[in-house]
């Protein structure tokens, strides 16, 4: 087993949650192959999204998790395997995302199955993508003794 590549490999997905958590749009299309694609299996659209293209996935990115809303994103337990140039790997996820503007919070589970590529001596992620084990919607006035402290990418209730 290719230690380095593996360790690279881990960086590089923690990069990629890291990137859509603070909204570094940039640092996220330089994690991804130009020709990416991305299978998102989530309830909240209501259909399976496939975006193709690094150029889709950070548009779609910038355009529905923008500043409205609060995220964070984990992955863990990865399995990768590394052949050569290439890899796949598999990575138990849960995520939350606050969008106060709307009053919910959502809370999920999936399991991430990606392929990486090495190219010009950097890995990067050539496909991405999940099905959700289970997603949660709680409405924030339901939880009264809700208090939200955030950051500088989050949005300040009025």
């Amino acid at each position: 087993m290719d230690l380095v590549a593996l360790e690279e490999i881990k960086r590089l997905k923690h990069r990629y949650l890291r990137c859509v958590d603070t909204k570094d749009w940039d640092g996220l299309a330089d994690v991804l192959t130009a020709d990416a694609v991305a299978d998102y299996g989530t309830p909240t659209y209501g259909r399976p999204l496939k975006l193709e293209g690094r150029a889709a996935i950070v548009g779609f990115m910038r355009e529905q998790l923008g500043p409205g809303l609060i995220t964070t994103h984990f992955a863990t337990q990865p399995e990768i395997e590394i052949d050569g140039d290439t890899a796949t790997g598999t990575w138990a996820f849960q995520d939350t995302v606050i969008a106060v503007e709307y009053g919910v919070v959502i809370i999920g589970a999936a399991f991430y199955e990606d392929r990486y590529r090495r190219e010009d001596d950097a890995w990067r992620i050539a496909h991405t993508g999940y099905e959700r084990t289970y997603e949660a919607t709680l409405k924030l006035e339901d939880l009264p003794s809700f208090r939200l402290t955030a950051n500088r990418w989050a949005p300040q209730p009025a």
